[in-house]
């Protein structure tokens, strides 16, 4: 295989927005490698399908962290998409691009043209919002961005005591402010769920510039001096190399992306001699500053049956009534992602104002996605620090470039996210009393009434609390000489190559990650085109 310009690794989030985005200068020939499947199946394409795919493995690696004492020394599932679309195929659908002063924060790390400011445009121009127009909304974009569609009179509830307790309506946290309680926005097209493939690269596809090949694992970055060339790949047990007259970039995601750097040369030296292999790159940076936002689930028994989706899953008229809403109004239930009502509050430990954690909702209570609706009439407040301050590290354990990195996530090894969480679990409490809901519910099942003091509620969370899905980090942008990209997300050192997914981030965002992952790219495209057409960037993200 020969006679390509660009080749991208993965064609998750990142990976689709670009090779779409690349493919639309006739001239660019694109080449996307794709170590999963085609994006096939009920399950991948029905919104709340998530519940069944997020830990299937055959469209999802299935990563599991070290024993973690932040953790109770527990082992934190890391799923990742292993599908054409990436965790895009497989998430919560939840659409929140996160906090302004999250990208302000970037740009103070050194993350020079990624200011708020400066990155709207990039937001607005991939997305179709169906609410009202705004300033802040795009119209004409590939992504389709939806309203909640369902209703429920307990979460409504859940919103009044928000309400009630200070926290100011907000119908739109992809807006002026992230601040306050409303419904979330998802990425719907339709009935349907749309992720990157379904609004990216499938219609990219049918040009003839751009060519997807799936089940091609990438084992190593191929060099010529100082300069990326390509790729060698496994395909159906035969190995393949294929070159870039331009460049190479790296979309394989916080877990993938470091572990194929460090395997080709490119990490911490002391790490690669360990595996004896040849330092092309001391990047001692490469696989560090793991972030990820640690979810608290509180769950409480609701007293009246019916209000709970624990209830309806097991009742056929209900089952029934849910898929003629979805069928024929595309609303109700079975429209919805990982979250349907919650917000963004501050805790006694927010800084300037600014909201330090993020509250979501749901109408049902379960041990985690894939495992069955618990038996009694269940609701669940779950809650995260905004802006956790622990690190953790991602490092390749062999050679074998289809092994499993280690992957140490340091939950709560910093002191303020210990506070900041357990203030959380007071806050939800709190809003659980309130008169506007109390009478919805007869006993907290989750942490358990059991555990009152911040000790115990800490104790109770280390035990208890998971993860959101949101490793980002661990390949980070900057302009110090310790960064493992630049602004422009070249890698530091080398030629030809680029990273271009959630790795890059300097800071995780406050809320789900997936938004910005899409705006990363969106902008790496307008960047890329830039550099090879002599243009402005403002010219090249005009699609």
């Amino acid at each position: 295989m020969s006679g390509f310009d660009y080749i991208i690794i993965g064609s998750g989030t990142a990976g689709s927005t670009l090779a779409a985005r690349l493919s639309e200068e006739d001239a660019a020939r694109i080449l996307v490698l794709e170590g999963g499947g085609a994006d096939r199946g009920f399950w991948l394409k029905l919104p709340v399908g998530y519940y069944k795919s997020i830990y299937d493995n055959r469209v999802s690696h299935l990563y599991k962290g070290d024993p973690d004492p932040g953790i109770a020394d527990r082992q934190m599932d890391c799923p990742r998409g292993r599908v054409v679309g990436g965790s895009s195929s497989i998430n919560g659908l939840i659409y929140i691009r996160g906090q302004h002063a999250d990208f302000d924060d970037w740009a103070a790390l050194g993350a020079r043209g990624w200011s708020f400011n400066e990155v709207l445009p990039h937001f607005r121009a991939f997305e179709t919002y169906a609410g009202p127009p705004s300033q802040y909304r795009g119209a004409h974009g590939p992504l389709q961005v939806s309203d909640l569609r369902n209703s429920n009179p307990a979460c409504n509830e859940w919103l009044q005591a928000a309400r009630a307790h200070g926290l100011p309506q907000n119908d739109d946290f992809n807006g002026e402010s992230a601040y306050g309680v409303g419904g979330y926005q998802l990425t719907l097209r339709g009935r349907w769920r749309d992720s990157a493939a379904t609004a990216f690269l499938h219609p990219a596809l049918k040009r003839p510039n751009l060519t997807l090949e799936t089940g091609a694992r990438v084992t190593e970055i191929v060099f010529d001096g100082p300069r990326a060339t390509g790729v060698r790949y496994v395909q159906n047990g035969t190995t393949h190399e294929v070159h870039a007259d331009c460049e190479v970039i790296l979309c394989g995601g916080s877990v993938q992306t470091p572990q194929l750097l460090q395997l080709s040369g490119i990490g911490p030296k002391e790490l690669l001699r360990e595996h004896d292999i040849p330092v092309r790159i001391d990047a001692p940076e490469v696989g560090e500053n793991l972030q990820d936002h640690l979810q608290m689930r509180t769950i409480v028994e609701l007293d009246e049956r019916g209000a709970s989706l624990n209830d309806h899953m097991r009742n056929p008229i209900s089952l029934a009534k849910m898929g003629l809403e979805w069928l024929l109004g595309s609303r109700g239930p079975l429209t919805v992602g990982a979250g349907q009502v919650g917000g963004a509050a501050c805790t006694k430990h927010a800084e300037n104002g600014r909201p330090d954690l993020q509250l979501f909702v749901m109408p049902l209570s379960v041990d985690k996605p894939g495992k069955p609706l618990h038996r009694y009439s269940g609701f669940t407040t779950s809650f995260w620090q905004c802006h956790p301050e622990s690190r953790g590290s991602i490092h390749i354990a062999s050679t074998d470039p289809f092994a499993d990195p280690r992957i140490r996530t340091n939950y709560l090894s910093a002191e303020k996210d210990q506070k900041v969480i357990v203030e959380g679990a007071r806050m939800v409490r709190e809003l659980y009393s309130r008169p506007e809901f109390r009478h919805r519910w007869r006993r907290e099942v989750i942490p358990g009434a059991e555990h009152q003091s911040d000790a115990e509620v800490l104790t109770a969370v280390r035990q208890m609390a998971g993860t959101v899905y949101h490793l980002v980090g661990t390949c980070r942008m900057g302009s110090d000489a310790g960064a493992v990209v630049d602004p422009e997300l070249r890698v530091n050192g080398v030629e030809g190559l680029r990273v271009v997914d959630a790795s890059v981030m300097p800071k995780i965002t406050s809320a789900n990650t997936n938004a910005p992952t899409f705006m990363i790219a969106e902008k790496a495209a307008a960047m890329i085109r830039t550099d090879a057409s002599g243009t402005s960037e403002d010219t090249a993200y005009a699609h």
